[in-house]
């Protein structure tokens, strides 16, 4: 969006300030919302740390392949040497039961993982959403009963039956997180394209939009040059909360068996064997539980941070009754004076002449 100049009177002065952008305003009220910045900060640490692994791996010295069959009590059942599941200055969070692989470069490297699927998910979903919303929207009827009709069907549709079917049929020798990213975005792409579909049609009746039409622009330009702005807001809102529910969705394809594979380590994977040993290493099933849940609560308040920050509608609503102070605020702002200040004389007046009344 660009950043046009418009010439509007400075209040009490000729002087012409600019425009307030629409990307300044979403950061505006994206900053008014302090649990959105929280749940922001996290995931950009959780990014941070799923891009930086194999450094941190390195900085540790341990990988999340290599087996240490000798910190492995096998008296016990498989369970790691030493107190609270084998930690120490090598291994920060312990190993892995029976097998000894570190925990900390299985967690670290599972979150470039669970992430990378979640997001790859979301994209082709939104991809496929926004083309065959568009098309519903602007085509003739029957392209409109055939797309929304296809839509309907992938909506109805099983997702996780679906997602082991699919999954159980491909090869094992198909990378299995691209599989399971394009297997999640196929199937799963039917409520945005719904929402897309339905923004559209909205934003056809607008005036610019007629305008375009008439001038002769072919549709194709008009969804790219008009319409695919007007969808920005809703879409990257609907795409902020589809990243936290595909998490969830690999999370449990890869605890049934049918997502990502060993020794490639994921968080859902991960818990698949952690629920028999959680009484004799609870590190074990707490830690990648612990990162799914703050994940995908850091994520969920997110998206809804950033469906608030781009609704106007929600954004005036969090302004009422915000209190005395924010009004003084404004009304400073606005060169005008407070309440409190305005009441103030007028009391006083109202007290002087009450005293004038009791002397007479």
């Amino acid at each position: 969006m660009s950043e046009a100049l418009v010439a509007s009177q400075a209040a009490g002065t000729g002087t012409p300030v600019p425009a307030v952008s629409g990307a300044r305003q979403f950061w505006r009220r994206l900053r008014a919302q302090r649990a959105a910045l929280v749940a922001a900060a996290v995931v950009a640490l959780l990014v941070l740390v799923a891009l930086a692994a194999p450094l941190l791996t390195a900085l540790e010295g341990q990988d999340p392949t290599t087996y240490h069959p000798s910190l492995i009590d096998s008296a016990r059942g498989g369970v790691p040497v030493g107190s609270l599941g084998g930690i120490s200055g090598d291994h920060w969070l312990g190993l892995e039961p029976q097998t000894g692989r570190d925990l900390f470069a299985r967690l670290v490297y599972g979150a470039r993982v669970s992430l990378g699927v979640a997001l790859a998910a979301t994209l082709v979903q939104v991809l496929i959403a926004v083309v065959v919303g568009i098309a519903a929207a602007l085509g003739n009827g029957w392209v409109d009963q055939l797309l929304s009709r296809a839509t309907d069907v992938i909506v109805a549709m099983p997702l996780m039956i679906m997602s082991l079917a699919l999954l159980a049929i491909v090869p094992s020798s198909f990378p299995r997180p691209v599989l399971v990213a394009l297997v999640i975005g196929l199937i799963a792409w039917g409520s945005p394209a719904k929402i897309v579909r339905a923004q559209t049609l909205t934003l056809k009746q607008l005036d610019y939009v007629s305008a375009a039409r008439l001038s002769g622009w072919g549709t194709w330009r008009i969804a790219r040059r008009e319409l695919l702005p007007g969808l920005a807001a809703p879409v990257i809102t609907y795409s902020a909360l589809l990243v936290p529910q595909n998490i969830t969705i690999e999370a449990a394809l890869s605890f049934l068996g049918v997502g990502v594979k060993p020794p490639t380590p994921s968080w859902g994977q991960m818990l698949t064997a952690a629920d028999v040993w959680y009484q004799a290493a609870p590190q074990y099933l707490l830690l990648p539980a612990g990162a799914l849940f703050v994940t995908v609560l850091a994520l969920t308040v997110l998206g809804d941070g950033v469906r608030t920050a781009l609704d106007p509608r929600a954004a005036s609503r969090l302004r009422v009754g915000t209190g005395r102070k924010r009004e003084a605020r404004a009304a400073a702002d606005a060169g005008a004076p407070a309440k409190a200040d305005v009441a103030a004389p007028a009391q006083a007046d109202a007290g002087a002449s009450a005293n004038k009344e009791a002397k007479a």
